[in-house]
Formats: C-alpha cells, structure tokens, sequence
C-alpha cells in the first residue's frame, strides 16, 4: 500500500482517532506510503500538520450523503491515485459502507463490516444483539423526544447517552432533561438513557478479520476522565476475562474492521456488561502500538491481502497521559483549506 486516506483528523480535547491511527503508520519501519488526511473541517487541526499528512482534502458531511461522499473520493482519488481508506467516525461510516463496491472498482480498498453488523452493534440494538449473544447490557430506554414520559421510568442516577457521540451520568430527573436538551441540539434524536451500573470501566482495541476471528487486541483502564468520560490518562491491562469477552463478541458479530469495546465490570456479581461497542479505532490506539499491538499497520496487512502475525494482546503496565501544545501553521494553509478543499505538502527528499 502506498497512498493511504484518514478520516477523523480532529485533535481538540475531545481528539477523533485520526491522528493517533497516522502515528501508528508512520512509525511503522515497513511503512513506506503518504498519507492523506480526509475532513469535515478546514481546522481540523491534524491536517495542518505536514508531520502527520502528506495532502489534506475536505469531504462534505455525512449528511450530505454516499453519493456526494463517492463524487469526492472520485476526484480525490483522480490526484493521490488512493490505495485504501481508513475511516475513524462513526457517523461515516454507513456511507463508506454504502459505497465500498464503488470504491474497490476504482481500486480503492476498505476493511469494513457489512450494514447489518454494523446496525447491530449500534446502541440503539445492543440490547437485542446482547440477549441474542447471551452477555450483558444495562437496560436501555430510547428516547424519541424531549417531552417523553420514558425520562421518568430508569433510575436514578441513569446515563444519558446520544446515539453517536456524548455520554453523561444524570443524578437527577431535571438534570437528565438539560442533558437531553444539550445533546439533541447537537446530535438530533433518538437519545438514549441507560442504567447506571456502579463498577470498574475498561476499554479494548480491537481487530477483527470478517470471519469471526481476532487479529489481536489491547485492554486498557482509565486513569484520569474528562468531563465526557474521555480517557485522558489510561494503562494497558492484563486482563483474560475481559480478552474473552471480546473475542466473543467479535465472533458473534463476524467483525470486519477495527472496534473498541467499552465495558464495566460490576461491583454487585463481577459481570462484564457492554456498555458501548464503537465501529471504528479509538483515540487511544496509539497506546496499544506502543504496548507492541500495531493494530492500524495490521489492518493496512489485512487490505494488501497479508495475514498479520498472530496477537499477543500488547504487553501490560504501558501509561499514556494526553498533554496540549500549540501546532503553529500559515493563515496560508487555513485559507487554502477553505477555499479550495485541498492542501498539498512539499516533503523533502
């Protein structure tokens, strides 16, 4: 592979996986490629940084659809000649599905799971495709709208969730309605409220290859949260129940791609539940490439039609913390971005 597109090039305080997922690449030794940052948004912040991207190009939303998605990657594809893309949002991801035989004929591969893996997984289903696999999930409510009597029925505290992104825990009746309120001027309906479930949270990487196998995978705790519930400081784990747990999930899905699995081990019986199952790598992968698990070079074996060697899970006791720094960039760049949709590096040889 040699020209490879990212998405998800956001690294504010709440980063997107894009960055972290260049990282893992370009530190690889056999990584020879560009890379092409993708985004919704001239200040995206890692397409400004030539140490990251070799080009940059705007997309149009998700919501403008997979046929305007396609007609870009058509044109973008026309100059960077692209071998593969990798997503990193998950409200893009039903596009890049939708288009992936258009893609492949243009000579453009993906790693992605079909619709109905990925619709299962959502959290809107996760109930159901837990029952079915026979694991656990916290009861879950969807909420349709803000006046709804479903806000009276969880109890308190309950976790009031968008259906993409954002997740708060609510103490109290009125502080769940602001939080509905906050989250539907965001993201729009349907939101979720779930049980809160008093217990320790962990997260995992991982990789599935569409067969029901796992290329390997990462279990990470978090050290430090922000006020989203982000991990802001986290350290690998050993961890074979949580292991297990993943790798039946996987399996039962037969998942294609990249997938974080967040779960809480409960206080009450030492259960396991899912609380999320994310269609895409997290902002932390780049702590499992440090822990010895590339799993994005991994994926980019998967496309070139190689068999990655089998995982070891990354080794335990690695700690990543996120700081802030000042990326210094020309209005130049910025305004290229805005008005022509694309942003070209020169690298020296």
């Amino acid at each position: 592979m040699s020209n490879v597109a990212l998405t998800g090039m956001n690294a504010a305080d709440s980063p997107a996986p894009g960055v972290p997922v260049a990282r893992c690449l370009r530190e690889h030794p056999d990584f020879r490629g560009r890379i092409v940052g993708l985004a919704y948004d001239a200040l995206e912040s890692g397409l400004l940084d030539p140490r990251m991207v070799d080009a940059a190009y705007l997309l149009p939303y998700p919501s403008a659809g997979a046929g305007a998605l396609l007609e870009r990657l058509r044109a973008i594809h026309a100059i960077e000649q692209l071998d593969a893309i990798i997503p990193n949002l998950d409200s893009e991801l039903p596009n890049f599905i939708a288009i992936e035989k258009d893609l492949l004929e243009m000579g453009i591969r993906v790693w992605l799971p079909t619709q109905e893996q990925f619709s299962m997984r959502s959290k809107t289903n996760l109930p159901r495709f837990s029952r079915e696999l026979g694991v656990r999930t916290p009861r879950t409510w969807i909420l349709n709208e803000a006046d709804s009597p479903i806000l009276a029925e969880p109890t308190l505290p309950m976790v009031v969730k968008g259906a993409f992104y954002e997740a708060y825990v609510a103490w109290t009746r009125e502080q769940a309605r602001q939080l509905v309120q906050r989250i539907a001027t965001t993201w729009g309906y349907p939101i979720l409220l779930q049980e809160f479930i008093a217990g320790e949270e962990f997260n995992v990487v991982a990789l599935g290859d569409g067969e029901g196998g796992l290329v390997d995978a990462v279990c990470m705790k978090k050290l430090v949260l922000t006020d989203k519930r982000k991990g802001w400081a986290c350290v690998t784990i050993d961890n074979p129940k949580l292991l297990e747990f993943t790798r039946r999930i996987v399996s039962g899905l037969k998942w294609k791609g990249p997938m974080e699995v967040e779960a809480i081990q409960s206080k009450k019986d030492s259960e396991l539940h899912i609380i999320e199952l994310n269609p895409r790598f997290p902002a932390w992968v780049y702590l499992a490439k440090a822990a010895g698990a590339n799993l994005p070079y991994h994926l980019l074996q998967l496309l070139n039609g190689e068999r990655p060697a089998p995982g070891k899970g990354g080794r335990a006791g690695v700690v990543f913390t996120n700081y802030t720094t000042n990326l210094v960039t020309e209005l130049g760049s910025i305004s290229t971005l805005f008005t022509a949709g694309e942003l070209h590096y020169e690298k020296a040889l």
